[in-house]
């Protein structure tokens, strides 16, 4: 985990996931490089390449906290 994700807890990080999935989803660009293989063995999954995404700390969104 990253510096930042340390502090996160489990339903940021399901939030923070499950917000970037829509994205993608709705045909937002991907901030990983995948190969083609890479994409097809996980079926295009949109909560899996955010899981990714999340876990090599290219997220681009970002928890406010009150």
């Amino acid at each position: 985990m990253r510096e930042y994700q340390k502090g996160l807890s489990r339903f940021e990080i399901a939030r923070l996931i499950g917000a970037r999935a829509l994205q993608i989803a709705m045909g937002a660009p991907i901030f990983v490089n995948l190969s083609k293989e890479e994409l097809e063995k996980i079926n295009y999954d949109p909560v899996e390449i955010a899981r990714i995404e999340f876990e090599r700390g290219v997220l681009p969104l970002v928890i406010k906290r009150k």
